[in-house]
């Protein structure tokens, strides 16, 4: 594990073991469900929470505010605190919102520490951020980063954009060539990914009283996500499996979002019948999401209406969950027609 000073834990609080940092400084977590002097840390940590599921970043007071000793372990403490509160939760959409919002919030460190001219030390610690956590070999090259043609192709599979393919990036020597905005937007997917793995896996704590409040807020919070959608029997397995990931608040990948939205326009609902099955998604944005769905239908853009990918093409992303009743079907739009 990377070894953390103050300010680095701030910046990337999800690098540090939660327990550990809690009782290196004295604390237990009984303390901050009783203490009324540790209530303003949980009440800052359920902020963080909210600002997340309302899609937010975080942004607490500047790192070189006068009262940088209280500020840094404010900042670090809510964080390990809205873990616990996510824990006791249980609540799987405000989780992979949360994770989202804090891995946005870490790229935008991991941009400014990489062009840390004045502190050495910040571009140091961000190059071993991308070798230690996410195995990407990036070198310092003029104005630029470059890593490896494997290590790119490896991450830049998470973009469909032309900007992202090989073919259009500057490559030299077998090394692909990235701003510092590229370099760290390259892991934001990675980030997010590796965020939620470690709430994932940490210890759900007993509850405490003092938690209960907030606890029952989240739940409160977590319902306006909630979309009540009726999975009809004659969708076939594929599109049912990414309404329930959409429904469980996972975040459904970029083909599977545009399989379900051609399938579904194929079928003739309308762009605002759609929209809102996209509303428990980690990084839920309605006008993003109507605009998208408006530009596959062709009612905006290039004027060109998608047509739903075939079953190869769906069964290349990994999306395919075919049973009997696909009767060989060669294109989800044939589901239930071919048997009848």
């Amino acid at each position: 594990m990377i070894s953390l000073g103050q300010d680095e834990i701030a910046k990337y609080p999800f690098l540090a073991e939660a327990g550990q940092y809690l009782k290196d400084k004295g604390f237990t977590l009984e303390q901050f469900a009783t203490d009324p002097d540790l209530k303003i840390i949980v009440d800052k940590a359920y902020e963080r929470i909210e600002s997340a599921a309302e899609g937010k970043i975080y942004n607490p007071k500047a790192d070189n505010s006068s009262e940088k000793d209280t500020v840094l372990p404010l900042n670090v403490f809510s964080f390990l605190i809205a873990i616990v509160l996510l824990k006791l939760s249980g609540l799987n959409t405000l989780i992979n919102r949360f994770s989202l919002a804090e891995a946005r919030r870490a790229e935008k460190f991991l941009e400014r520490d990489l062009v840390s001219n004045s502190n050495k030390t910040s571009e140091e610690f961000a190059i071993k951020i991308f070798r230690d956590v996410f195995s990407v070999t990036i070198k310092k090259a003029g104005d630029y980063f470059v890593i490896p043609i494997s290590d790119y192709l490896q991450h830049a599979v998470n973009f469909h954009e032309l900007e992202w393919k090989l073919v259009n990036r500057h490559v030299e020597n077998g090394m692909v060539f990235l701003s510092t905005h590229e370099s760290a937007r390259l892991i934001r997917k990675e980030l997010g990914g590796y965020i939620s793995s470690r709430i994932r896996a940490a210890n759900t704590p007993s509850m405490s009283k003092g938690f209960e409040d907030k606890v029952n807020k989240l739940s409160e919070l977590a319902k306006k996500f909630v979309v009540n959608t009726i999975v009809s029997t004659e969708y076939p397995p594929c599109i049912k499996h990414a309404i329930e990931e959409l429904n469980s608040g996972e975040n459904l990948p970029h083909f599977g979002r545009f399989m379900l939205a051609t399938f579904l326009l194929g079928r003739g609902q309308t762009i605002e019948e759609i929209v809102p099955l996209f509303k428990n998604a980690p990084d839920w944005n309605e006008k993003v999401t109507r605009y998208q769905i408006k530009q596959i239908s062709g009612e905006t853009g290039s004027n060109t209406k998608y047509s739903c990918p075939s079953c190869d093409k769906i069964e290349s992303h990994d999306m395919c969950f075919a049973t009997p009743d696909c009767d060989n079907i060669i294109n989800p739009m044939q589901f239930g027609k071919k048997r009848l």
